[in-house]
C-alpha cells in the first residue's frame, strides 16, 4: 500500500528545529514490512517558509501533500496545538480525495477521539496509543475497506452503525524490537539546523516511553496507562553513536520524560557510553526525585549537560494536591548543587497558578527560583495552567476555563493562530482546551503572565541583585515581583533607586555590572585572537565588593528576608578588587558556560596592559614579553583560564591554576 504520514505544522521554533523522531519511527516500520511510505513535516515546511502562515496554511499544506500522489492512507500525527490545523488540513485532502482513509494519530487525540469523529466527517479514523504494530495492521485490514477495521486495536473508526472503539492496543513489551529511523524520509538535520539558524545540533531521540504518574495537568501518564519503558541502554547507546555520523547533528535530545525511573537503566547507559567512548553530548528529561548525586556524577561523565526538572512547584502542599506524586522531603536544592558539581545544567520547570496555589506557596516557588538561580547556572522555564483534554485538570476545570485571545498557553505556541483554527477552537472549547486558561480573580491571571514571563527572565539574569533588595529591603521574592511590575520601569533603574534608598547603592551596583558583564560574555562566547596576536578572553570588573563573598552571603541569606542585611553591609572594602567574567572554550560534551576570577599583582598589571593595548606596537611588546619563560610560566593560569588567549599559531597551553586567583562564579 502507498502510505502518507505527515506531522501536522506550527511555528515553535523548538519543535521545528529538528525531525519529530515518532515519525521517523513509523516510517521505519512501514518500510520493513515493505509499504510504500512517504513522510512529511509540515513544521519544517513553514519553518523554511514553503507554507504560508496564516489562513491560507491548510490549503497550502494540502497541495504540497498532494504533490506526493494518491495515497491509500493519509494519517496526520498531531499535538494538542496542532489538532486544529490538521482538521482544516484533512477537509481540503478529503475534498481532494474523497475515498481515502485519512487518519489522526499522537498526543493530541488523547482523550478526544470519539468527538473528533462525532464532529468532524473529513476524518475516518483515529490511531490511539502506541502506532508502530497498529499502522501494520491497519493497513491489511484496510485492504478490506474500512469496515474491517474493527478488529484493529488501538483504533477508533467510523461505521454504518456508529462510531467504534475498539480495545486499547497492548503496549510494545520490549522497545528494543522497534523500527530503526527513517532518517532518509525527511530532510536532512542539517536543513532543519540552517532554518532556525542554531548550531547546538540537538536530535531527538525516542528513548523510552510512558509516565507511571497522574499528575493533574498532564495526559503522558495516561495515555501511557502509567507504565514506563526505556529504551534498552546497548541499543539507545547505538543510535547516540550513530548522530557522529549525520551532518548537523552534533547533541542528543533523549525525549523519554522519566530518565532515571529505572535507575539500573540510568547508570547502565552512561556505564556504556563512558566505555564505548561515545562522546556525543546530551540531555534529558526527570524529575528530582530520580536524581542524586553519584547518578548525576555519572551522567556527567558520560556527556550529559542538561538535564530538565519538572518541579511544578516548590510547596509540597501545592504538589499534592494536583498528584505530582513526589516525596515531601525532597531537597531540590540539594538537586541543584549536584547538578553544578557534576557539570550538568538544570532546566527548571515551573507551574505558577496551579490549585491550590495561594500567595505563600507562589512565593515559596519564586523563592526557590531565586535561590537555585544564586547557587548555580539555572535555566528557569515557568509555565501558566491550561487544562489540556485527556488530564485531570481537563475533566475538573476544561468547562469554566476559556482562551484568552492576548494569553496564548505555551503549551499551544506557534499554533491556533489563524482565524480558521479559532473559529474551530471557540466553536469546540472541550476539544481544543489546549488554548484555555484557569479562570482567576480579577488581576491575577495578568500577575502570573508577568511572573511567568518577564519576571523569570529577570530572576534568571539578575539572581544576585534581587537577591541583594530581597534581603536588604526585607521583601518576600513575590513582594518584590509586584513592586518591580508597579513600578513600571526597567529592573535596573528600579534596583538602583531602590538600593541607593537603603543606603547599599554600591553593593547593588556592583552586582548589577556583574551580572550584565555575565550575560555579554556568554552571549559572545570565548574569544578567538587575530593572527600574531593575544587576546584578553574576558571582560574586567573593578569594584570595591568581594563577589565571591557577596554570592557565599546571599546564599545563606536566600529565602530569609532581611537576615542577611548586616552580612552584606559589611561586604564593602577600602580598595578596589579587579575581576575578570570569562568564557571557557567548551570541552567535548560540556557547556561553554562563564565564571568570574579574581586577579590580584601581577596577573592584573598584565592583564591590564592587554586591555589597554591598541597599536600594533602595544601587542608587538607584549608579545615579547609572553615569550619570555619567566612571564610565561607566571601567566599560565590566566591563559588556562581563557582569559588571556594565545595567537592562533601558538598552541602551547599549560595546565597550571591562576596565580593569586580564585573562581568566585560559575554561570
Amino acid at each position: 500500500m502507498k502510505i502518507l504520514l505527515a506531522s501536522s505544522p506550527h511555528a515553535d521554533t523548538f519543535g521545528y528545529s529538528m525531525p519529530p523522531p515518532g515519525l521517523l519511527r513509523l516510517g521505519g516500520a512501514l518500510r520493513a514490512t515493505e509499504h510504500d511510505v512517504a513522510l512529511e513535516d509540515l513544521a519544517f515546511r513553514l519553518g523554511s517558509g514553503e507554507l504560508p502562515a496564516g489562513d491560507g496554511l491548510a490549503s497550502a499544506a494540502a497541495t504540497l501533500l498532494a504533490r506526493r500522489g494518491r495515497p491509500d492512507l493519509v494519517g496526520l500525527s498531531v499535538m494538542g496545538a496542532t489538532l486544529p490545523i490538521a482538521l482544516l488540513i484533512a477537509q481540503e485532502l478529503k475534498a481532494l480525495w474523497p475515498s481515502v482513509p485519512i487518519a489522526l494519530g499522537g498526543p493530541g487525540v488523547q482523550g478526544v477521539d470519539v468527538q473528533l469523529l462525532e464532529r468532524f466527517q473529513q476524518i475516518d479514523l483515529v490511531a490511539r496509543g502506541e502506532g508502530e504494530v497498529t499502522v501494520i495492521e491497519l493497513c491489511a485490514a484496510l485492504e478490506g475497506g474500512l469496515g474491517a477495521m474493527r478488529d484493529v486495536h488501538g483504533i477508533t473508526s467510523r461505521q454504518p452503525e456508529g462510531i467504534h472503539r475498539a480495545p486499547d492496543r497492548a503496549m510494545i513489551r520490549d522497545l528494543g524490537e522497534l523500527p530503526p529511523y527513517a532518517w532518509d524520509l525527511l530532510p536532512p538535520i542539517a536543513s532543519y539546523k540552517k532554518i532556525t539558524g542554531e548550531e547546538d545540533g540537538l536530535v531527538p531521540l525516542d528513548s523510552g516511553r510512558g509516565c507511571a504518574y497522574d499528575c493533574s495537568f498532564c495526559t503522558i501518564g495516561r495515555t501511557w496507562r502509567r507504565r514506563s519503558r526505556p529504551l534498552p541502554a546497548g541499543r539507545l547507546v547505538g543510535e547516540m553513536a550513530s548522530l557522529r555520523g549525520i551532518p548537523g547533528a552534533r547533541r542528543a535530545y533523549l525525549c523519554h520524560d522519566l530518565f532515571g525511573a529505572d535507575r539500573t537503566h540510568a547508570m547502565a547507559l552512561c556505564s556504556e557510553l563512558t566505555e564505548r567512548g561515545v562522546r556525543v553530548p546530551w540531555e534529558v528529561r526527570a524529575r528530582a526525585d530520580h536524581l542524586d548525586a553519584e547518578l548525576l556524577r555519572s551522567m556527567g561523565q558520560a556527556g550529559c549537560d542538561r538535564v530538565l526538572l519538572g518541579i511544578e512547584s516548590a510547596s509540597p502542599a501545592v504538589r499534592a494536591a494536583n498528584q505530582k506524586g513526589m516525596r515531601d522531603d525532597v531537597d531540590l536544592l540539594q538537586v541543584v548543587d549536584d547538578c553544578a558539581a557534576a557539570g550538568v545544567t538544570p532546566i527548571l520547570s515551573l507551574i505558577l497558578g496551579l490549585p491550590g496555589e495561594g500567595d505563600d506557596e507562589l512565593n515559596e516557588s519564586l523563592e526557590f527560583c531565586a535561590s537555585a538561580a544564586l547557587r548555580a547556572g539555572v535555566n528557569l522555564s515557568l509555565h501558566l495552567v491550561n487544562p489540556q483534554p485527556g488530564c485531570k485538570l481537563g475533566e475538573d476545570l476544561a468547562e469554566v476555563s476559556s482562551p484568552v485571545p492576548s494569553v496564548p498557553p505555551d503549551m499551544a505556541l506557534g499554533a491556533g493562530e489563524s482565524p480558521a483554527e479559532q473559529a474551530l477552537i471557540l466553536g469546540h472549547p472541550d476539544i481544543f482546551s489546549t488554548w484555555s486558561l484557569l479562570p482567576y480573580p480579577d488581576g491575577k491571571l495578568e500577575e502570573l503572565v508577568f511572573l511567568s514571563g518577564e519576571f523569570g527572565e529577570t530572576l534568571m539574569r539578575y539572581p544576585r541583585s534581587i537577591g541583594a533588595l530581597t534581603a536588604l529591603l526585607g521583601l518576600s521574592t513575590l513582594t518584590l515581583a509586584r513592586e518591580l511590575r508597579a513600578d513600571g520601569r526597567t529592573f535596573e533603574t528600579f534596583a538602583r533607586e531602590r538600593a541607593t534608598t537603603a543606603g547599599d547603592g554600591v553593593l547593588v551596583e556592583s552586582l548589577l555590572r556583574w551580572e550584565n558583564a555575565l550575560v555579554r560574555v556568554a552571549a559572545r562566547g570565548a574569544r578567538r585572537p587575530r593572527e600574531g596576536r593575544w587576546a584578553l578572553g574576558a571582560e574586567l570588573i573593578s569594584t570595591e565588593v568581594d563577589l565571591g563573598a557577596a554570592t557565599a552571603a546571599l546564599i545563606d541569606a536566600s529565602g530569609v528576608p532581611g537576615d542577611g542585611a548586616a552580612s552584606l553591609g559589611r561586604l564593602l572594602g577600602d580598595s578596589e578588587l579587579i575581576f575578570a567574567v570569562v568564557a571557557p572554550a567548551p570541552a567535548p560534551g560540556r557547556l561553554a558556560g562563564v565564571r568570574t576570577v579574581r586577579l590580584a599583582g601581577g596577573s592584573v598589571r598584565l592583564v591590564r596592559a592587554l586591555e589597554g593595548a591598541r597599536s600594533e606596537g602595544d601587542h608587538a611588546r607584549i608579545l615579547e614579553a609572553l615569550a619570555s619563560p619567566e612571564v610565561r610560566a607566571a601567566a599560565s593560569g590566566l591563559i588556562e583560564s581563557g582569559i588571556l588567549v594565545p595567537p592562533t599559531d601558538d598552541q602551547e597551553i599549560t595546565s597550571q591554576p591562576p596565580p593569586q586567583a580564585s573562581s568566585t562564579s560559575a554561570t
